[in-house]
């Protein structure tokens, strides 16, 4: 485990970057945007954000790097959103920047605030915000910017959850995809979510998808958009805009 120290100093040396992975919709099979990854590179390997985002969770370092991943996008792709229609980039925000002037004064401190509505705000069930936080979201929310629970799970705390919140977008993690490769898989799964899009409203993106059957089923209970190795890995702004395009 890596200590609060060794990812501060990685953060000075200027060893994060950023990854895109492509969402595709299942309609028309088009990229419609993606969600910023960080990583860190070492010397002999590449250390995925689960090795130490959650040390991080609750200190002033993770706004910190919230705000250096806000940036970065906009570096790196804040052309490409102006230039485009219907595309977004989804962004990982934890709570403890939320409700108190965080997330504005980064967004207009990388004049982004023009693309608010090419911004999804990710946040976990987990990292469901306090008071502060729910209303800065729902502000967002009027601005035009998309709202996404993710990590979410078919059970009675996370319909809790999305009562409280307003958002537009539901993420299934990996997880539920990973499920319906096994040989005894509950396939009611998939009835109780086909019946969530239809009587909420949602636009559910499931991660994961690795498989043809997989984007099969899913789109078959109207699932609109997934993530997933079956239509790219994880990839470089230019390498991730070149994508996107050719999937326009």
């Amino acid at each position: 485990m890596f200590s609060l120290d060794q990812i501060r100093a990685a953060y000075k040396a200027g060893e994060f970057f950023l990854e895109y992975l492509p969402t595709i919709s299942l309609v028309d099979n088009r990229c419609v945007g993606g969600e910023a990854l960080i990583r860190w590179r070492q010397p002999d390997r590449v250390v995925p954000p689960l090795e130490f985002i959650r040390q991080v969770e609750h200190t002033p370092l993770s706004g910190t790097l919230t705000y250096w991943v806000l940036e970065t996008v906009g570096k790196e792709l804040g052309a490409w959103l102006r230039n485009n229609d219907d595309v977004y980039i989804s962004i990982n925000v934890p709570p403890e920047i939320l409700g108190r002037g965080g997330l504005r004064y980064v967004v207009e401190k990388t004049n982004m605030r023009d693309l608010a509505g090419k911004l999804m705000i990710e946040i976990t069930e987990r990292g469901v915000p306090d008071a502060l936080g729910i209303a800065a979201l729902g502000e967002a929310y009027r601005a035009g910017a998309l709202i996404a629970l993710d990590d979410v799970n078919l059970n009675e705390a996370n319909l809790v959850v999305l009562s409280r919140i307003q958002t537009d977008v539901v993420k299934f993690d990996k997880s539920f995809a990973d499920r319906m490769l096994r040989p005894d898989w509950n396939h009611e799964e998939i009835d109780t979510l086909a019946t969530l899009i239809q009587n909420s409203g949602f636009r559910v993106i499931v991660e994961g998808v690795e498989t043809a059957a997989q984007a099969a089923i899913l789109k078959n209970a109207g699932v609109e958009l997934v993530q997933g190795f079956f239509f790219s890995e994880p990839l470089p702004a230019a390498d991730f805009i070149e994508y996107c395009s050719a999937r326009q």
